[in-house]
């Protein structure tokens, strides 16, 4: 019998479909769309994309190219500025939320050694040596003294985090291939054009907000760039002043909408809404799915996942209400297929099974450190999704659990593992379940309540409303000491 290790390397070996591009590009071609707005500021000022490039060549600049920079970023003009100016000068950034806490940044500078950071002027950066090199609008660029015995592979372009606000060293390895098809995937799909004005409802260094950036600069859009949360009043103010025609949420987003009355707003400029970040419960899509029809908004559910740039599927508008629940179909150049758990392809329909996809936007593997930054494309186009899915007659695909211990919070990724170790590390035996936007935490004392709820949400970044503790009186585990997590349930 032939083990699913192997069928996997002889589906790799003897694929005839994959066409990678070996060509490095430095992002796209912006300069076809100089005299369109590029960036409105939540002031309303509208800034062009020859300004926008401008300002990108003077920060990319003072940097050498070929090197790993920090880029600690938030939803401003000098953010994204700087996020194009370092790939285009072939400089490798890792996107990081400027709310990181402390502890959380000086262990990832640690861990991968970077030679400039770029980040916030009111961001402190201590316990490591740099130096200013230059400052822009809002931002300074700092030249670390860091040893740089590391290498970058040619294709590396970007990295980014794969677990929200747990401070994990792991992040995803993107190539400059894996970026351009995914941007182009999701133009084509969501049908954007120069006309259209997506304003920002999550940070920048999330992979969502980031492919609606990169899918909307692709066509020359206009980005409408906002800190705000759906629930202050200056979001909807920025939203109506500047016309936005579209946004993105995750399943939480979809929640506040709905106790914001989203029914009732009139937002004539609105021409479509796209979900991802998790899964959005039947009823949730399904109400949705109605307010926008009668609104004559177009609602986009899709389904992505850092390793593949993000976006894998999406469900086209015309079916929200008729395939409530669904992920749909798979981007344009992608394919998904069913395995079981021996490794073989399921071909029946109603079969669940790990959903697997193939595509160019598949990313190179994952980082730890920067030593791992020299690794070519260890995942072949090929990804192992890890959720369990099934398909019906139709070729719509339904995700039907999850076969790794991972939450999405908030539209952020929690590896639930990660949790335990942080809770255990202050002392406290515990073990983690939950569903999106619901962790569980069950400990074996619970004296010191509001000590540990506190110590969670400070360590984690997980909203308090976000997770819940449990006494247990002893952790339930089988003859090998290995966890049920079944009898928690």
């Amino acid at each position: 019998m032939i083990s699913p290790l192997i069928k996997r390397g002889l589906r790799l070996l003897g694929n005839t479909e994959l066409s990678f591009s070996s060509k490095n590009s430095t992002f796209f071609d912006l300069e076809k769309y100089s005299h369109n707005t590029a960036i409105i500021t939540e002031s309303s000022k509208r800034l062009s994309y020859k300004v926008l490039l401008d300002a990108s060549r003077h920060i990319g600049k003072h940097i050498k190219k070929r090197c790993l920079v920090f880029l600690v970023c938030n939803n401003c003009f000098a953010s994204v500025a700087g996020y194009l100016g370092f790939m285009q000068t072939k400089a490798v950034p890792v996107l990081i939320n400027h709310t990181i806490n402390n502890t959380f940044l000086y262990n990832l500078l640690e861990a991968y050694k970077p030679e400039y950071i770029f980040l916030p002027t009111e961001i402190p950066v201590s316990n490591i040596n740099c130096k200013m090199v230059s400052s822009f609008d809002s931002h300074k660029l700092l030249k670390t003294d860091y040893n740089i015995d590391y290498t970058l592979h040619e294709d590396l372009a970007l990295l980014l985090s794969t677990s929200g606000s747990t401070g994990s060293q792991k992040f995803v390895r993107q190539s400059y291939n894996n970026i351009n098809s995914n941007a182009e995937a999701i133009a084509q799909y969501l049908e954007i054009s120069s006309a259209d004005s997506p304003i920002t409802t999550m940070p920048m260094s999330y992979t969502y907000t980031l492919s609606i950036i990169n899918s909307h600069l692709l066509k020359g859009a206009s980005i409408i760039l906002t800190d705000a949360t759906l629930m202050e009043k200056r979001f909807w103010e920025t939203l109506r002043d500047n016309n936005a025609t579209t946004f993105g949420g995750v399943p939480y987003t979809f929640e506040m909408l709905k106790k914001l009355r989203f029914e009732r707003m009139n937002l004539p400029d609105l021409k479509y809404i796209t979900q991802a970040g998790g899964k959005l419960s039947i009823e949730l899509s399904a109400e949705f799915a109605d307010i926008c029809h009668d609104k004559g908004i177009k609602f986009f559910v899709m389904y992505g996942q850092t390793e593949a740039s993000p976006r894998m599927s999406y469900l086209p508008w015309k079916y929200a209400r008729t395939k409530v629940g669904s992920i749909g179909i798979a981007i344009p150049g992608g394919k998904f297929w069913l395995e079981d758990e021996n490794g073989n392809v399921i071909k029946e329909n109603d079969t669940m099974g790990e959903l697997v996809y193939q595509g160019e936007n598949v990313t190179m593997g994952y980082a730890g450190s920067c030593f791992d930054l020299q690794k070519g494309d260890e995942n072949k186009g090929i990804l192992y999704t890890g959720d369990l899915a099934e398909r019906n007659a139709d070729g719509f695909y339904f995700i039907t659990g999850r076969k790794k211990r991972f939450l999405k919070m908030y539209g952020n990724r929690v590896n639930l593992d990660e949790i335990e170790d942080l809770i255990r590390t202050a002392g406290y035996d515990c073990v983690c379940t939950g569903t999106d936007d619901n962790l569980k935490i069950y400990l074996t004392e619970l004296d010191d309540k509001d000590q540990i709820v506190s110590y969670i949400a400070k360590r984690t970044g997980i909203n308090r409303a976000g997770f819940s503790l449990e006494y247990i009186d002893k952790i339930p585990r089988n003859e090998s000491g290995k966890v049920q997590y079944s009898a928690l349930v």
